[in-house]
């Protein structure tokens, strides 16, 4: 399918061990600074829903679906994860329609950041649960910021084929240059165990999910693509187009694993309704 500068939608883990008492405390000190704000980065109709599930589970069905990033502001710098669809599609007053998705953006990443009093410049680090067209849409925006990325979602996305994509490839092509921080594993963003990028491949080879804890929401676990629907999760279903499978539910096995240990709350970053029950900028999660 081709696009207006997308990437095709079809386009275990690292284990971490316990937390210390010390890393335990250094986490639950800086979670006392912590904002957590969720921005709307678009909309998704999914006019075929079959693409979503390995057998025939989703078949005949369709879904809204919302695309969510977060911009986490800790004493020790600001994280912006996820990039969402490219904002050019705001100046689409009916959206773009390709294959089995409607895509629209109402509005911009840079409204909700005047709305909040940040500029990308303030911006410290950059990362993406994966590069899909959804999640790295406005990708050049952040390059200018540290690019935290796992090592096999980097080569993926500079690969031959993505580049080939020259249109899709032209919206994060400059983080090919930016200041980068790989890492295999989880990664801890700022060292105090309060930010953790999860490893949780599958999906793509380096996808990951986010961790913040916070001081009165708790811990928040934000899927990225592990899964796209509320439903997904209860019944452990994955896309056709996850690269593998056996990774994806191994990631499954580890995610829920920790989400039940922390007692966290999971955000679907897909789930329109789990977007609705947060709080909207300028408001944020604390």
């Amino acid at each position: 399918m081709k696009k207006l500068g997308l990437i095709s939608f079809m386009a275990v883990a690292a284990c971490s061990g316990g937390e210390t008492e010390n890393e335990s405390a250094a986490a639950s000190s800086a979670a006392a600074d912590i904002k957590a704000y969720v921005l709307d980065c678009g909309r998704i109709e999914m006019n075929d829903l079959s693409f979503f599930a390995l057998e025939d589970e989703y078949a005949g069905r369709t879904n809204s679906a919302s695309d969510m990033c977060v911009l986490v502001r800790h004493p020790d710098g600001d994280l912006m994860w996820d990039a969402g669809l490219p904002m050019a599609l705001n100046e689409m007053e009916d959206g773009l329609t390709n294959g089995p998705f409607h895509l629209s953006v109402p509005t911009t990443i840079s409204e909700q950041f005047d709305a909040i009093g940040v500029s990308v410049d303030d911006i410290d680090y950059f990362s993406v649960s994966h590069s899909h067209f959804d999640h790295i849409g406005n990708g050049n925006m952040f390059a200018g910021a540290t690019f935290l990325v796992d090592s096999d979602e980097r080569a993926h996305m500079f690969r031959e084929e993505a580049r080939a994509d020259a249109q899709s490839f032209a919206n994060y092509n400059e983080l090919e240059n930016a200041e980068t921080v790989e890492f295999d594993g989880d990664h801890d963003v700022f060292g105090d165990g309060s930010v953790v990028i999860l490893a949780m491949p599958g999906h793509t080879p380096g996808h990951t999910s986010l961790l913040v804890n916070l001081a009165n929401e708790g811990p928040v676990m934000f899927t990225g693509d592990l899964y796209h629907l509320n439903e997904s999760r209860e019944r452990r279903l994955m896309p056709k187009f996850n690269v593998d499978v056996e990774q994806t539910y191994a990631s499954m096995d580890r995610f829920e694993q920790l989400a039940e240990e922390k007692n966290a709350r999971v955000v679907v970053q897909h789930s329109l309704s789990d977007f609705e029950a947060l709080p909207k900028v300028p408001e944020y999660l604390d």
